[in-house]
């Protein structure tokens, strides 16, 4: 062994928390322990909750809050992505109500312009019959020319 790099070994005293205090050798001149032969579950065969206001209790004031944060955290940002997509969904649909009110518009412009040229068309289906009638009436006067 190096020397001058290791801790000096001495005689150490062990107290538990039960109130048995016995000795032995350790680098330490005391230790606290929770559990001890006198009293550990396994030796007295009796149940003990050592945890009570021990170590899940410090754990739980140490990182319980810190779990329900997150929590917090998850479930407002839960909420703000369905406050979007809520969002987007009424800008989507927004839009689609525009544009079937333009088309709409259009469809509108566009029937009367077709109830405003109906009439001119008319006209002018009446006029090429007259034309289409008078070679059969020029035909029928060349007919009776003939005879």
């Amino acid at each position: 062994m190096r020397q001058g790099i290791h801790p000096e070994y001495q005689e150490c005293t062990v107290r538990c928390s039960c109130g048995n205090t016995f000795t032995t050798r350790s680098t330490k001149k005391e230790l606290f322990v929770e559990l001890c032969n006198e009293c550990h579950p396994f030796y007295t065969g009796q149940q003990k909750f050592v945890d009570t206001g021990g170590r899940v209790q410090r754990f739980s004031d140490k990182f319980g809050g810190a779990a329900q944060a997150a929590l917090e955290r998850d479930k407002a940002a839960k909420a703000k992505r369905q406050e979007e997509a809520e969002a987007q969904a009424a800008k989507l649909k927004a839009e689609r109500d525009k544009k079937a009110q333009e088309k709409a518009e259009r469809a509108r412009k566009y029937e009367e312009e077709a109830a405003k040229n109906k009439p001119a068309e008319e006209e002018q289906a009446e006029a090429e019959e007259a034309k289409a009638e008078e070679p059969s009436e020029a035909a029928e006067a060349d007919k009776e020319a003939q005879e």
